[in-house]
């Protein structure tokens, strides 16, 4: 259930007009007690019902102020959220302040659930909230929802805001096939025959096709067992000079560039040295995690 517009911007003050309020199930039900208990003690001529109907009332009545007092003068506000990769959920950090405390505060994205309902204590409260991306690239995490049934349930207190901020969103990390282009520095058969001499060493390096010819044991049986195709590893010694990376123009660009993340991931776990070639632009050969984050945020912003 949603009333009005979601707010939007890097910041809200929730207040008499962007918060809402109903009664719950159990909320409809506790009124409708009441009215029974009023028609009962109307009919029976008996003051014990309709005391009890006037107290059930007058409480009925309180709460709805006191649930909507729970969040009035709450106020939201983006923190800095890290990059992350499109194949899982992702942390969106947010700072919550109050003035007064806040009992049943329940948050979540949509599409998302809610979580444990929480007891914030008057002060600045720093909160992390998972969103499921939908693709990479900037992407900002959709609309929160923020509510409290709190003190009795009788009533749902809500609001709904859209934060400004993007997340940078890697591609996913899938193994497969990438593009390795000779460098300007070398003549462009260097590496194939650098490769042919080290070929049999014990640490794989890249993918191909699977071929006929090819041993069953170069044979990418993870791959294969995941429904991705057959293709056989490629074994490069550790002496190689350091590949330029760049999408395998055979397939989708998209899938290309999954794997063009997974490649990347795993050679600076390597401590490997590595650079981009992607859409015309060149990532200097390099390495550490600043280079890694280099070539991952290229890869998503890449048109």
């Amino acid at each position: 259930m949603s009333f009005g517009r979601p707010l939007d911007g890097p910041q809200v003050r929730l207040g008499l007009r962007n918060l809402y309020i109903l009664p719950t199930r159990f909320g409809w039900l506790w009124l409708g007690g009441a009215v029974l208990l009023q028609l009962v003690g109307i009919q029976l001529q008996r003051n014990g019902p309709l005391l009890l109907s006037f107290l059930m009332l007058g409480l009925f009545l309180l709460t709805l102020h006191l649930t909507h007092f729970n969040l009035q003068g709450v106020e939201l506000a983006c923190g800095d959220p890290p990059p992350g990769f499109a194949e899982g959920s992702l942390a969106y950090p947010l700072t919550l302040r109050n003035r007064s405390r806040c009992e049943g505060v329940q948050l979540r994205f949509e599409g998302g659930e809610f979580g444990a309902a929480r007891s914030l204590d008057p002060g600045l409260h720093r909160l992390t909230l998972p969103w499921m991306p939908r693709r990479r690239g900037l992407q900002p995490p959709g609309c929160l929802r923020l509510q409290t049934t709190a003190p009795l349930g009788l009533f749902v207190c809500w609001s709904r805001w859209r934060p400004s901020v993007a997340q940078l969103v890697y591609p996913a990390r899938v193994a497969g096939v990438v593009q390795q282009l000779p460098r300007a520095d070398e003549p462009a058969g260097a590496l194939a025959r650098d490769r042919a001499r080290r070929e049999g060493s014990e640490e794989w390096h890249d993918l191909r096709p699977h071929r006929p010819e090819d041993s069953p044991s170069r044979l990418a049986w993870s791959l294969v067992a995941q429904g991705r195709g057959s293709f056989s590893k490629r074994f490069v010694g550790l002496g190689q000079s350091p590949p330029l990376l760049a999408p395998d123009p055979s397939l989708p660009i998209e899938q290309a560039l999954e794997h063009l993340s997974e490649r990347i991931w795993r050679l600076q776990g390597q401590g490997a040295s590595y650079g981009l070639v992607l859409r015309g632009e060149q990532i200097p050969i390099g390495s550490g995690s600043a280079h890694r984050d280099r070539c991952l945020a290229a890869l998503a912003r890449c048109p």
